[in-house]
């Protein structure tokens, strides 16, 4: 069990002040090494996938619109690739690191990456996209701090921890996407981690106030998180300030992030964090120790107890993260100078989820289309003309009750366009929808079938932004999305599984005006696969 100490205060201002003294925006250069290693973290050893020899991967701490280098060197016996989930990669979907985008790494290549965490903050991950190799590891933190001229809405933490929660399987990964292929779902979990471990173990001091980074990186379920007798104020949602709401609780679900103050205003002692799953019959529970230093006093009384199932008490605190208008972002101008609820809605989609058969296998699909990933990126495709990968617009924009099909669509959208979107969960599952390019406005959650009336029902004023929004049992939630990042973007399931066999697709979003200011053109290290073999940049 390591002890985990936080990034301190004097660290966090070292960063600040390193980007403070360069002229222009900063250049992080990084080395990763991809392979495979012997882990135990349920107590069991199994094969997991490292970066450098560690399990989670390296933590990248960057500010505002930093130049990211990142060699990835992949010495696994498959090819590999990673995405960095939430970062916008602006007019750059080049970088994306999905198969959509990118052609995967094979065994003993490297690929580099180069992005800029462009006008954005907050708190973010990386995984692999190829397989099921998120099951394995290869998952990271990236986490963006502000510039120094621009301030946030609360004074700076004493120090700054890291947590990363999933569920786990013992099973290793290629065992997993053996019984995906053969058409079998997924069991279910075998435990849950706290940075890749159990019992982890963080020190702080008495009376001082500390950032916790939380982030959902598991497959499959939704979790609570909790410390006991302290409260968990709210500051920051995958890279939007929110009004500082205080919880004893907080549900965060696969895929998402998010930043809370706690206080060690209690007894100098140690005291339980836990985690826990969320709308699962089994509950999985782990728990970490937050340690008072100096203190030598144990933990104490039970591990405290988070939610039961209470559908409705997860979604009427989803409804309490609100937008912190007043505060700036990653630039100085306010947050809600955006006067979203103002712009008229150009189109818009349902998307509904479901779980058919096809051929005797077990699929997911949306709106009764189930994706496959080609051999050929669909981004190298459009770029390079190259026909008989995806279709255009094949997947109806609103529901269908016709049988589930196969296929690879592209729905196309104009740059600018101001669009809503309506996931509707038709199962009795807890759904987790990601957007890479951009972030979205939240505003509304509901039970049952939306409708149009459910409009009365938006919030248009103070939505908070994410890129991953859950939707409930049976329920909905509708986002507003300003299309303004020109790409290829993949619109998925969080929950891996489903996401591998097939609930997801891609939106082009373009405009015949080429200009560097809309996007950048094909990386020169672009790597070529499929049927775009043969070509270069």
């Amino acid at each position: 069990m390591g002890v985990l100490y936080p990034l301190s205060s004097t660290s966090f201002l070292l960063i600040l002040f390193i980007a403070s003294v360069v002229a222009d925006d900063p250049y992080r250069y990084f080395t990763w090494t991809v392979t495979y290693g012997p882990i135990s973290p349920l107590g069991t050893q199994q094969q997991g996938i490292l970066i450098n020899g560690q399990f989670p991967g390296p933590r990248i701490d960057c500010v505002t619109n930093d130049n990211i280098i990142v060699n990835v060197i992949n010495k696994l016996d498959e090819p590999f690739l990673i995405t960095w989930n939430g970062i916008k990669q602006r007019k750059n979907s080049w970088q994306d690191g999905v198969l959509g985008t990118n052609c995967p790494i094979p065994p003993n290549s490297n690929y580099t990456y180069k992005f800029q965490t462009k006008d954005q903050i907050g708190s973010f991950t990386y995984y692999p996209t190829v397989g099921m190799q998120r099951a394995a590891g290869g998952f990271g933190a990236l986490n963006v701090y502000q510039r120094p001229q621009i301030p946030v809405p609360y004074s700076t933490p004493d120090g700054d921890f890291t947590l990363l929660i999933g569920d786990w399987y013992k099973a290793s990964h290629k065992v997993l996407k053996q019984r995906l292929d053969m058409g079998r779902p997924l069991l279910f979990p075998d435990g849950l981690l706290i940075n890749g471990a159990q019992w982890p173990y963080f020190t702080g001091n008495a009376g001082k106030t500390y950032l916790f980074r939380v982030s959902n990186v598991g497959l499959t379920t939704s979790v609570n998180f909790r410390i006991q007798s302290h409260t968990l104020k709210l500051v920051e949602v995958e890279g939007t300030h929110t009004l500082q709401s205080s919880y004893d609780s907080i549900d965060v679900h696969v895929g998402q992030s998010l930043a809370i103050l706690v206080t060690l205003d209690q007894q100098p002692k140690d005291y339980y964090i836990v985690a826990s799953t969320r709308f699962t019959r089994k509950v999985l529970t782990q728990t970490g120790i937050l340690h008072y230093s100096g203190s030598s006093m144990p933990l104490s009384g039970p591990v405290p107890p988070g939610p039961t199932y209470q559908i409705y008490w997860s979604m009427r605190q989803a409804r309490t993260f609100r937008w912190n208008l007043t505060a700036s972002a990653a630039r100085p101008n306010p947050q809600g100078s955006y006067h979203y609820g103002t712009i008229l809605r150009q189109r818009s989609l349902i998307l509904a989820n479901s779980a058919p058969v096809v051929a005797s296998k077990q699929r997911f699909a949306v709106n009764g289309v189930s994706f496959v990933n080609p051999d050929t990126p669909l981004k190298l495709a459009d770029n390079y003309n190259i026909a008989n990968v995806f279709a255009w617009d094949s997947i109806p924009i609103n529901p269908t009750n016709g049988q589930a099909v196969l296929g690879t669509p592209v729905l196309r959208f104009n740059l600018h366009e101001f669009i809503e979107i309506i996931f509707q969960n038709t199962e009795y599952q807890m759904q987790s929808w990601h957007l890479d390019g951009y972030d979205f406005w939240v505003v509304g959650y509901g039970l049952g079938t939306w409708t149009e009336a459910m409009r009365k029902r938006y919030n248009l004023v103070d939505a908070v932004t994410r890129h991953t929004v859950q939707v409930y049992l049976k329920g909905w939630s509708a986002i507003l999305v300003s299309l303004d990042n020109q790409g290829m973007w993949n619109i998925r399931s969080s929950m891996w599984a489903r996401q591998y066999l097939g609930q997801q697709f891609y939106m082009r979003v373009w405009t015949p005006q080429k200009s560097y200011s809309n996007e950048y053109d094909i990386p020169a290290n672009a790597l070529f696969c499929g049927k775009a073999v043969g070509l270069h940049a």
